[in-house]
């Protein structure tokens, strides 16, 4: 079987604003996606690959899926290359714009897969396109998604997913950081690198260390929300957002203590030793703005938490995990399933699959004949 790639310029659904960086992205108001399909026919099924804001355009399933006979698309929204200013709301508009697109092809079957980021994305994607009811972003504004168009999935993926972004954040970030403007000022009472607390960690540690995770979370959004507050006066009305930086953001005490929700993982991150992956730019959320945090990190204003938009989710369920994830734990995957109120849901371990599969031919093959097999089932 051949398989052939094709491009697909999806219109965005609402004008591209200045969250976007790209001056040519904003004016164009695409939305890029490629497609792997066999050349002599296309499928009655298609399987959509979604993160709020990674590239998924040559994401890893795409050829394996199109090669057993499923049509296979990865998507970008239009914060591609942008996560800073992210906006979860806006990367739903953009999903329902693509599954339209996709609809109006001619699709019987859709499959929403959020990988990764994109498992609470996909929740909040599905909840909202079986009833909408977010009228604005948690900061105010654009979009209301009760006007936007959101046709819903067939079903759903969660592969290697954590929950949401503002729950794995505040399970991440670092608690000891006293001083938001130096990552060196630290509680030493609070240190999770300090071998004196361990691994393993007491359990009269993690409780202190999981209580102060929440409340620098906290106490972040509550600033957010008064600078907000202040813009309007300090720019006579000119500006509506700021960036700023967030340290400490990749200290989740499982890193390090394999014991806590135990599976086949090694000590480490997806970008490598805990220590160093907490402070170096490339990872989780250290670039983000005022109303980007609100959407996306704030633990108790984002509406990207997956369980809770997964409640009464009423299309098939398929959570799929690697037990030798480093950042996406058996305990994310169960909370996902568990959430899903109905019987049409299934909870599959990849044995020693990691987080991107990388080198790992015999999980990748598993994977994709799951997800192709389960497809054909619906």
């Amino acid at each position: 079987m051949a398989v052939i790639r094709e491009l697909l310029a999806v219109p965005m659904q609402t004008g591209a604003t200045s969250d976007i960086q790209s001056g040519i992205a904003r004016k164009a108001g695409v939305l890029w996606c490629t497609r792997h399909r066999d050349e002599s026919a296309r499928s009655r099924a298609v399987m959509v690959f979604v993160h709020p804001s990674s590239n998924f355009m040559a994401h890893y399933a795409l050829d394996p899926l199109a090669h057993l006979g499923i049509d296979a698309v990865g998507m970008t929204t239009r914060y591609l290359g942008n996560e800073s200013a992210l906006q979860l709301e806006n990367c739903v508009v953009d999903i329902g714009s693509v599954l339209h697109h996709l609809r109006e092809e001619g699709y019987e079957q859709i499959v929403l897969a959020g990988n990764s980021g994109g498992g609470g994305l996909v929740a909040l994607y599905q909840d909202q396109a079986r009833k909408a009811t977010i009228t604005s972003p948690p900061a105010g504004g654009a979009p209301d998604l009760t006007q936007a168009v959101l046709p819903p999935a067939d079903a759903l993926v969660m592969l290697m997913a954590h929950p949401g972004r503002s729950s794995v954040l505040t399970e991440k970030i670092d608690p000891a950081i006293v001083d938001e403007a130096d990552p060196f000022r630290r509680d030493p009472e609070l240190d999770l690198f300090d071998p004196n607390h361990g691994p393993p960690y007491s359990e009269e540690f993690l409780e202190r260390y999981r209580a102060a995770q929440l409340e620098r979370n906290r106490r972040i959004t509550a600033w957010t929300q008064a600078r907000l507050a202040e813009l309007p006066e300090l720019s006579d009305g000119r500006v509506d957002d700021l960036p700023f930086v967030v340290h400490g953001t990749m200290a989740d005490p499982r890193n390090l203590d394999l014991s806590l929700d135990p599976s086949d993982r090694k000590a480490t991150t997806q970008w490598g030793p805990p220590y160093r992956a907490n402070l170096t730019p490339a990872t989780l959320a250290h670039f983000t703005t005022l109303r980007s945090w609100q959407s996306q990190w704030s633990y108790d204003l984002s509406n990207g938490h997956g369980p809770t938009r997964l409640r009464e989710v009423d299309v098939p369920v398929h959570v799929v995990y690697g037990t030798a994830d480093p950042g996406c734990y058996p305990g994310h995957a169960r909370s996902l399933y568990d959430a899903v109120p109905h019987d049409r849901k299934l909870l599959t371990p990849v044995v020693g699959g990691g987080h991107y599969l990388y080198g790992q031919p015999e999980q990748l093959d598993f994977t994709v004949r799951l997800l192709a097999d389960w497809t054909r089932s619906l």
